[in-house]
């Protein structure tokens, strides 16, 4: 991994200008409140990025909806809050247009659309569980299994504060494999919405078959090969 650090990096670096704007039916106050402006990581999720969102929108809801889940919404859209903010971008926005225009909301929140995230420990047991599934493919869950508690505090912390080197450090040990065999199977999810009415495409692959190190061409082809089989 000490060779694609800087790639990493630059990926983990990843941001996007978004532009909130609390949902006109919900201002409560005579003059509606200026929209906010942030850069956001792409790689993070937006309850851990949007405090100061709600603290900058709430004061001009009525008070009765202060202590409401606050929740986002693109274009009739709302937010999955469990993906990767670039993920949702990437998904939703077709003609790339920025600052991403995110209308907020504090009223009639879809329970039948989204997940409730009442606090970040729920992001941070969503973040656990995630990496939990991907080592059980990787390793069996072994390294998962061996790592301190410590250890799984550094990744959602890292995470939690956009410290790169904080994650890293911890996360390298989920990556390491050894040359010969690499991982026992690829954990990935293609979403292709165009593809397939389910959320996200997902199955078994190896890093190696018949001694030949598998592309994600090779990944992509065989996507495609099992829609083609199941449509």
């Amino acid at each position: 991994m000490a060779e694609d650090r800087e790639i990493l990096r630059e990926i983990w670096e990843g941001r996007l200008p978004v532009c909130f704007t609390l949902a006109t039916e919900e201002v409560s106050t005579p003059i509606a409140p200026d929209p906010f402006y942030l850069m956001v990581p792409r790689l993070t999720y937006f309850p851990l990025v949007t405090d100061k969102v709600r603290r900058h929108f709430v004061r001009c809801v009525v008070p009765e909806k202060h202590d409401n889940e606050m929740w986002l919404e693109f274009e009739k859209f709302p937010l999955k809050w469990h993906y990767p903010i670039g993920l949702i971008y990437d998904l939703l926005v077709t003609n790339s247009e920025l600052p991403w225009q995110i209308t907020v909301h504090f009223d009639k929140y879809p329970d039948n659309k989204l997940l409730k995230c009442p606090s970040k420990d729920v992001v941070e047991s969503h973040l656990m569980h995630s990496l939990k599934e991907a080592d059980a493919l990787k390793h069996k869950n072994h390294i998962m299994a061996l790592m301190q508690e410590r250890d799984h505090k550094q990744l959602w912390l890292g995470l939690l504060h956009d410290r790169f080197d904080q994650f890293w450090s911890a996360n390298r040990k989920l990556m390491e494999h050894s040359a010969e065999d690499g991982f026992r199977y690829i954990p990935f999810r293609l979403y292709a919405p165009q593809l397939t009415s389910k959320p996200f495409m997902q199955y078994l692959v190896k890093s190696i078959e018949n001694e030949k190190r598998l592309t994600l061409e090779d990944l992509l082809q065989r996507a495609n090969l099992n829609f083609e089989s199941k449509g």
